[in-house]
Parts: C-alpha cells; sequence; structure tokens
C-alpha cells in the first residue's frame, strides 16, 4: 500500500506585510500562530516522504516472499524478519508525524479566542471557517492515524504467520482479505483529510485577504509548488499466493 498525504500549506512561505487596517494587532497575532503551526508541520512532511518510501520497501520484500516455493522457506523467513523491521520503523514514523500534527494543534488553537477581536466582519467570518475547517482536519488526522496503525498491526500479523511453516492457505487469504480493507479505510480517511487540507489552504488565503494582511507567496524549494497539491492514494493490495 502506497499513500501520500496533501501537502500542507508550508508548501510556500508566507511573506507578511501588514497594511493599515483596524484589527491589525490581532490580524498579526493570528498570523504568527499560524506561522508557527506550519513550523510544527515540518516533521510531519519530512516523515511523508520516508513513509512513502518504506511502504515501497515492504511491497518490494512481499513480493519476494510471495514467489519463493516452501523448499525456500528460510529465505521467506528472512524476508519476513525484514518486513517487520520495515513496519517498526514504519510505526516509528508515524508517531513522530503525531506528535508535529499534535503541536500544530496546540499552537492553532492559540487564535480561537482571539477571532472575536477581530473588527473587520468579513475577517472575523472567513478566521470562524478557517478555524473550524483546521480543526476538522485535525480530527480527521487522528482518524487517519488510528486506521494507518490498525494496518500496521494486520501487516505485522501477516509477517509472523508467514513464518509459519503449516500455514494454511485459507487462513493466509482471510487474513489479507481483512488487511486489504484496512487499506481501503487509509484511502478513504486520507482523502478526507488532503480535501480539508486543500479547503483550508484556500480558507486562509481569504482570510489574509479579508482582515487586509498582503501576502507574497515564494515556491518553498523542496516543493517546487506554489499550491497544496492533493496526491490521490494508490493502493497495491497483496495477493495471497502459495507454493506448497
Amino acid at each position: 500500500m502506497i499513500w501520500k498525504k496533501s501537502s500542507f500549506i508550508s508548501l510556500f512561505v508566507l511573506i507578511l506585510i501588514l497594511s493599515a487596517c483596524n484589527g491589525t494587532a490581532t490580524s498579526e497575532q493570528i498570523y504568527n500562530h499560524l506561522e508557527k503551526a506550519v513550523e510544527h508541520e515540518q516533521t510531519f512532511e519530512k516523515q511523508q516522504n520516508q513513509i512513502v518510501e518504506l511502504e515501497q520497501e515492504e511491497q518490494e520484500i512481499y513480493s519476494e516472499i510471495i514467489d519463493l516455493s516452501m523448499e525456500e522457506f528460510d529465505q521467506i523467513e528472512e524476508l519476513a524478519n525484514q518486513g517487520l523491521d520495515n513496519i517498526e520503523t514504519r510505526s516509528e514514523k508515524i508517531d513522530l508525524e503525531k506528535e508535529s500534527i499534535d503541536a500544530s494543534r496546540e499552537e492553532f488553537s492559540n487564535i480561537e479566542d482571539m477571532i472575536g477581536d477581530l473588527e473587520e466582519e468579513s475577517a472575523n467570518e472567513k478566521a470562524d471557517q478557517m478555524y473550524s475547517t483546521m480543526m476538522e482536519r485535525y480530527n480527521a488526522y487522528d482518524k487517519l492515524h488510528e486506521s494507518y496503525s490498525e494496518s500496521l498491526t494486520l501487516e505485522e500479523e501477516l509477517y509472523t504467520m508467514l513464518q509459519q511453516e503449516d500455514l494454511e492457505q485459507e487462513t493466509l487469504s482471510d487474513h489479507i482479505t481483512n488487511l486489504n480493507e484496512s487499506y481501503q479505510n487509509v484511502i478513504e480517511s486520507n482523502e478526507t483529510f488532503n480535501q480539508l487540507t486543500d479547503d483550508y489552504n484556500g480558507l486562509k488565503e481569504e482570510f489574509y485577504q479579508a482582515a487586509g494582511i498582503e501576502v507574497e507567496y515564494e515556491e518553498n524549494p523542496g516543493s517546487g509548488e506554489q499550491e497544496s497539491n492533493s496526491d490521490e492514494s494508490t493502493e497495491s493490495e497483496q495477493e495471497a499466493e502459495s507454493d506448497e
């Protein structure tokens, strides 16, 4: 299973040029919290790329295993251990990812009490929408993290099963069916997260406009893009094969 989350608005650097308007001080404070939230998600962005690479490695390991016969069981055991190590590493990565998101959420939450101090009605409304959408995004990430963790648990069980010489085909097939269903849950959760990320990015721009905050958008050197992209997840299903 290979999946990638939508890039956060940190794909570009926002350069603040505050224009003279009512509520400028509050707008600037909100801006500062939004930028700090972006900084907290840098670890999140870094882990995404590493997780995708690890997923590709895991698929290669599994493909090698299903091409082997039971006469090559020693190789199957060795590869299964590699698969288990891969899963452990990914588990560590998603924990780091979650820590990054949680830190971002804590920082972002600081703007809630500031929104009411915005004197411009349109800025107030946009800030409300932006805040609600971002909190939905954080909740969507929690669900995504939970779904992915469940998939890792099922993958771990799979590689443990593959080390059993007396493993029955039906047992393996049933487990792989459950695993692929869990992958589908990850994909659906990921799509929701991506959409909310895109929605938030748009609302953030609208808020800056309504608040009289002029910004310039610069490409993030690592992204080569100015706008958030939602990369579709691709499901690479495990196949049950047995050469006994």
